[in-house]
């Protein structure tokens, strides 16, 4: 097995050369093809190391990207079926997922840890918001666009922040409850905070935004929280494949924003790409920093910066379609996603090291 990692590491370097010798002589065409063998050659042979297999997801996000930027038409449209109708149904089956891992005793930690708890909400839910708002008067966005950054603030955290949290050796039971909370919490905040800060951009129907996230979020997770109690004998199985369900879900979904957005994505993806990764470094910081200052723990300070920088993206795009805006509204979540599951991959990994 060791082997075919390097032959896939090496393959990948032809590959990447490959695609730099068709960009210099013009043959663009086939960049896009070369280009997407890479990122899953170096996915798959990056999985020997422990400390970077944490990356095979993100660069199998960017193959997907690539290919939906290179070839849009096959990820709009298939005969008569438009295939951003599959978006929010593809939201619910992930959130089912994530409801057949949790239990109720995920919400205990608010009885443990109150004080933890509160801090860690505030900041999810002022931080993220105020930070987008920012950068979306400042940088000059299409209105659309602008809202989607905003929309990504004003999300709730996603599994990825549990994850993270275990790899940095975080307070894990923690960030297990705050996000979970704040997914309750969602369809009240999120459209409460666009309402206030993108309301300016675009308009906001509060009612249909929370409708919409309830759909998204609550029912399927209560639904998973039904299975897993009443199969609980199922439980080993459905937590192998709903992990494996989400990922593929997850990058199909951003296959279909980024093939309806392509056109505005390459007019403004260097500068989003900037803003999304401000967004997302300055969360982590004064997540951090913030908790900090309330007298918390390096345990629960990691935890709550990992919870503040990392965003529910899937959930923001699930609600830019709904909105009927999936090619604007919805770039920022796309572009948001993977970045965030880098940076986060990296903090999480040095933090290891650090002991608390």
């Amino acid at each position: 097995m060791i082997n075919l990692y390097k032959y896939c590491l090496g393959l990948s370097a032809v590959a990447l050369l490959a695609t730099i010798g068709a960009y210099l002589a013009g043959e663009t065409a086939a960049t896009g093809p070369l280009l997407t063998i890479f990122f899953i050659l170096l996915g798959i042979g990056i999985r020997q190391n422990k400390d970077l297999q944490g990356f095979s997801f993100t660069l199998g996000i960017f193959a997907a990207v690539t290919l939906a930027l290179y070839y849009p038409t096959a990820f709009q449209q298939w005969g008569s079926f438009k295939l951003n109708i599959l978006i929010v149904p593809l939201l619910q089956l992930i959130m089912f997922g994530m409801g057949t891992a949790m239990s109720l005793g995920d919400f205990s930690g608010v009885i443990k840890m109150p004080k933890a708890v509160l801090v860690g909400l505030v900041c999810q839910f002022s931080i993220m918001p105020i930070i987008g708002y920012s950068l979306a008067k400042t940088m000059g966005f299409p209105a659309e666009v602008a809202a989607g950054i905003i929309l990504v603030g004003s999300s709730p955290s996603g599994l990825a922040s549990n994850v993270m949290a275990y790899i940095a050796k975080a307070n894990l039971a923690l960030s297990v409850t705050l996000t979970a909370v704040a997914t309750v919490l969602a369809p009240l905040l999120t459209p409460a905070l666009m309402q206030w800060l993108a309301g300016e951009f675009v308009p906001i129907n509060f009612a249909a935004m929370m409708w919409s996230i309830f759909k998204i979020v609550i029912l399927p997770i209560a639904l998973g929280l039904i299975v897993n109690h009443l199969f609980k004998k199922y439980s080993d199985l459905l937590n192998k494949i709903m992990p494996l369900v989400s990922m593929l879900g997850i990058g199909f979904i951003i296959m279909i924003i980024t093939a309806a957005g392509r056109d505005n994505l390459l007019q403004i993806g260097p500068l989003l790409i900037l803003a999304c990764l401000i967004h997302n470094l300055l969360g982590y910081v004064m997540g951090y920093w913030g908790t900090r200052l309330m007298g918390m723990d390096e345990s629960t300070c990691r935890t709550i910066a990992l919870e503040v920088g990392l965003q529910n993206g899937g959930l923001a795009s699930g609600i830019a379609m709904t909105m009927g805006k999936i090619a604007t509204v919805g770039l920022a979540p796309a572009v948001f996603g993977p970045l965030m599951n880098i940076t986060g991959s990296s903090l999480a990994t040095w933090w290891r090291g650090k002991p608390i």
